[in-house]
């Protein structure tokens, strides 16, 4: 029995899991807000949580602080009981189709990979570079968001403009969310007794960001999210899919100078909060949807993005055989899911209204006695898949020596 630690560096948090392997019994997990109020949860044991204020300045004290928690509240007797870890990163570029182990040469790349996502690839390398220090024994194994979508063909990742700015700049679709959607697809094949490879499918992630990815032979066929995670359907912040000239038009109505600041709004300002002008919250919009318009509305066109997307990906594979909600909206709200459902009839795609009440925090079937599409509800794992990968190129790595 070994320990695994999955890492997730956000750009202001740092939030990990630790995992007893090979029976992926969580241990613990935990997230500590950096430049913030610098607080510390933990949840381990049985419904045990400790929580501090602590002063955290950097990712450097995150880190020593997590591994100081780790031993005082005795979720390992030594550090070195931790054997491997596994760190998200968003961004792989083309370089990385697959979970890798970290050396010199993988952590430049992945530092070099900075312009595809300015916000997460440098501080995950720091963060790498610092756990690198702190545990050298332990393996690092970087797993990427964008790794399962590199299965696409240039005519569903490139976009219609000059070819030489793919060729140059490497300017075309990445996606996103690879490692959650990996994650349900191959619990959605065996939940159903099927393999992968046999099925069309299409997994709807649907939390504070959102995407759908078409899946067919057990690849990623096309997905919505884009160059960067900010296109697609509308999302909690995200605007999703805008016509690129409003970036210059409103710009100019706007008096910014600044582009950065332009695409700050597209990621933060807009989607579900943009429009309500009341929350980024599916649950806050929900409650307040009866009364007031904007909320109303914002749920409307959140649902008609979602719509659209998968009957282009049905068209795209000539029909779907499943379709998996997963992530915090996909998995707790039944409201959203039956309002998608209405809409796909006419793929055969139905639920059971009972059924669809009752699922809370389990993968569920959700599928109408008489529909010929497969829907179901399975609870996204990133970490456990992270956690997994580790495991598999440790076995490598064992075998190698």
């Amino acid at each position: 029995m070994v320990k695994i630690l999955s890492i997730n560096a956000g750009s202001s948090s740092l939030k990990w899991k630790l995992f007893d392997m090979p029976s992926e019994r969580q241990v613990a997990e935990g997230a500590t807000d950096i430049l913030r109020k610098s607080t510390v949860k933990i949840k381990y044991g049985t419904d045990q949580v400790y929580e501090s204020t602590t002063p955290i300045r950097n990712y450097r004290e995150a880190v020593s602080n997590l591994l100081s928690h780790l031993q005082s509240l005795g979720l390992v007797n030594r550090l070195d009981e931790i054997t491997g870890i596994g760190h998200r990163v968003v961004a792989g570029g083309e370089l990385f189709s697959a979970p890798i182990v970290i050396d010199n040469r993988v952590l430049a790349q992945i530092r070099a990979l900075r312009d595809y996502a300015p916000l997460h690839n440098p501080v995950e390398a720091d963060c790498i570079d610092i756990f690198r220090k702190m545990m050298p024994w332990a393996l690092e194994v970087a797993v990427f968001d964008t790794a399962f979508h590199q299965t696409m063909k240039p005519v569903n990742y490139l976009y219609s403009i000059p070819y030489e700015y793919y060729q140059k700049y490497g300017v075309r679709k990445y996606g996103a969310h690879g490692t959650s959607v990996r994650y349900v697809s191959a619990h959605a094949a065996k939940m159903l007794g099927k393999p992968l490879e046999s099925m069309r499918m299409i997994v709807m992630h649907l939390g504070a960001g959102s995407s759908i990815t078409a899946i067919q032979n057990g690849k990623s066929v096309d997905t919505s999210m884009g160059f960067t995670p900010v296109s697609g359907v509308t999302m909690g912040t995200r605007a999703g899919d805008v016509d690129v000239s409003l970036i210059a038009y409103l710009m100019k109505k706007l008096d910014i100078t600044d582009v950065d600041q332009m695409i700050d709004i597209l990621n933060t300002e807009s989607g579900l909060r943009g429009i309500s002008g009341i929350s980024h919250d599916v649950r806050d919009l929900e409650a307040a949807a009866p009364t007031h318009p904007r909320a109303k509305l914002a749920l409307d066109i959140f649902v008609n993005r979602i719509i659209k997307y998968i009957g282009a990906y049905a068209a795209l594979m000539n029909g779907v055989d499943v379709l998996v909600f997963t992530a915090g909206i996909g998995e707790h709200s039944s409201n959203i899911r039956a309002r998608i459902m209405q809409s796909l009839g006419y793929l055969g795609a139905r639920i059971d209204p009972e059924r669809n009440l009752q699922i809370h925090d389990n993968a569920g079937d959700i599928t109408a006695a008489d529909a010929r599409v497969k829907t179901l509800v399975i609870p996204t794992n990133e970490e456990l898949m992270i956690v997994r990968d580790v495991m598999s190129l440790s076995q490598v790595a064992q075998q190698a020596e």
